[in-house]
């Protein structure tokens, strides 16, 4: 019988993924080594270990784990990994995409609900005791435009059609979708712009998505149109957005994510009428590490019989 493969499990809730190992029957065949977020891995650690489940890693640790042929991130986006300097170029990594199929789709339209829905204003209005008459707008007929057709685009997609919203939006591999009425490709991403009530950014984090929303985007949108962000921080070019909203260009946006988390207290976005900051919501909730737990055994299976994995990240697409 060959070796236990060497695995190392570096994060601080490891339990789910022990159990997931243990319950596919293969704990047989790994040898699992638990290390908490903030500790680094020991010398034998880096020597030994061959498969590796991590929120990330620190530039000059990859190069020095010398059997280490499979990385498996815990996040969807692995721009911080693809960013390190001395990434192994024959170093295979994998991404967590569409765990967050879950509960990102319901923060989205939870988004949603609380730009058209008054409960917020209502909830003030009961502490001072008063009846205020408001007014809910509709969903229902309103484009909601998606930049990045990807799995969580599709499912927000599927909800929202429920809600007999017109959806529209881009992709890459440009085609039919089910519940999106039109899908364009990147470069027509002025025409999703100039016809949404709501424009939800989901994409990628690459270097051709920095400042994706940049003055001249924005102000294709609508005056009335809001921005909502639930993709990577760097999409929105923060002063163009402030400008926006201040100067009625558009008439608000909501924000999930931000270049720097947690957002800095004196960060003008706070402060800034109109726009609502989120403290990164969008994607968690109790049980994703089981969820991130099943893609995980499933590749590790895969891993152990020589076979192809599953969410192999192309690094020239950056995702």
């Amino acid at each position: 019988m060959p070796d236990p493969t060497r695995l190392l499990l570096w994060t601080d809730a490891p339990g789910p993924y022990i159990e997931a190992i243990a319950t596919a029957g293969l704990a047989g065949r790994v040898a699992v080594d638990a290390l908490a977020r903030k500790d680094t891995p020991t010398q034998a650690q880096r020597a030994d270990t061959e498969a590796m489940l991590a929120w990330g890693a620190p530039p000059g640790l990859l190069p020095r784990m010398a059997k280490l042929r499979w990385a498996q991130a815990l996040t969807a986006g692995v721009e911080t990994w693809l960013a390190l300097p001395d990434f192994p170029p024959r170093l295979i990594l994998t991404c967590a995409r569409g765990t967050h199929r879950d509960s990102m789709p319901e923060n989205i339209l939870g988004a949603l609900f609380h730009l058209t829905k008054p409960f917020a204003a209502i909830e003030q209005d009961q502490k001072q005791h008063r009846w205020t008459r408001r007014m809910a707008m509709p969903l229902n007929g309103q484009t909601l435009g998606i930049l990045g057709l990807g799995e969580i685009g599709q499912e927000v997609a599927r909800l929202a059609a429920a809600l007999r919203m017109r959806v529209i939006g881009t992709k890459r591999r440009c085609s039919p979708l089910p519940n999106v009425a039109e899908v364009f490709p990147p470069d027509r991403t002025d025409d999703v712009l100039a016809q949404s009530d709501y424009v939800l950014l989901l994409l990628p984090a690459t270097p051709d998505t920095e400042n994706f929303m940049n003055a001249a985007r924005l102000a294709k949108m609508k005056p009335s149109a809001y921005l909502l962000n639930f993709g990577r921080g760097h999409l929105v070019a923060d002063a163009d957005l402030i400008a926006a909203v201040e100067q009625k260009q558009i008439a608000g946006a909501v924000l999930d994510v931000f270049r720097q988390e947690p957002l800095p207290a004196d960060h003008p976005f706070w402060g800034t009428e109109g726009i609502l900051v989120l403290p990164h919501i969008g994607g968690g909730h109790p049980t994703r590490d089981k969820i991130v737990a099943h893609l995980f055994v499933d590749n590790l299976r895969r891993f152990l019989d020589g076979q192809p994995l599953k969410e192999v990240v192309d690094r020239a697409a950056g995702y």
